[in-house]
């Protein structure tokens, strides 16, 4: 068996941290604690203009041996409706794409075949309406992928028994544990499905103390292999 794949989720909120700074360096310190072969971000560009990265580019190259997956359509951004996606530098991307998502505001999620999984980074919405409208353009977009997607992200559902109807045939949901509000959590909102072919070694919910102030939310983290 081949060693698992660390996988990180993290929504990053702009690299704004629950004591109202803006710190890109320290975001950078906790996906270094985890010490993940993929990161999968959430609100890694910020919103007005261009959507400008809220990392910048020389930063992630000076402090990591992290490359970004290049899904952005501009110049400014590091991924697409703020989904960006990082593999150490080494690591076979071999596809990425886009997935555009329906709702009342603009949503995406992105993907990239790393080692072969299909790893699907999401912010899902606000409504549990769209948010179910949302899981199905995913499924359906991946198709034949499924079995080898691990989907994840920040999918925004405040129930850990209900909500995630449309990926219930084709993946697994694992939630690692509470991940908001960072300073106190008490629910878990981000998460991961994984398909058939892929087995979940370890899940967890990374806790330091710089997790605690750099963003609102906390990162997730699994270790997943693909079945041969």
């Amino acid at each position: 068996m081949s060693a698992p794949l660390k996988i990180a989720s993290y929504n990053i909120r702009k690299a704004m941290g629950i004591d109202r700074r803006r710190d890109p360096a320290r975001i950078l310190q906790v996906l270094g604690q985890i010490d993940a072969d993929v990161v999968v971000l959430q609100e890694a560009d910020l919103r007005l203009g261009p959507r400008p990265a809220a990392i910048p580019r020389f930063l992630i190259a000076q402090e990591t041996d992290y490359e970004v997956v290049p899904l952005a359509r501009n110049e400014v951004s590091l991924g697409w409706h703020g989904n960006a996606i990082f593999v150490r530098r080494g690591l076979e991307v071999s596809q990425i794409a886009r997935i555009e998502l329906p709702g009342l505001e603009p949503r995406g999620a992105v993907m990239a075949r790393v080692e072969g999984v299909n790893v699907v980074g999401a912010h899902l919405g606000l409504l549990r309406r769209y948010r179910l409208k949302q899981m199905s353009e995913i499924r359906d977009h991946l198709g034949d992928l499924r079995a080898e997607a691990a989907i994840f992200g920040d999918f925004n559902e405040w129930s850990d028994v209900r909500g995630y109807e449309p990926w219930e045939r084709d993946f697994t949901l694992t939630l690692p544990g509470r991940s908001y509000h960072a300073s106190r959590p008490f629910v878990a909102l981000d998460g991961v499905a994984y398909g058939s072919s892929l087995t979940l070694h370890a899940a967890g919910v990374e806790q330091s103390g710089a997790a605690r102030r750099a963003s609102d939310h906390l990162p997730i983290w699994a270790e997943l292999t693909r079945q041969a």
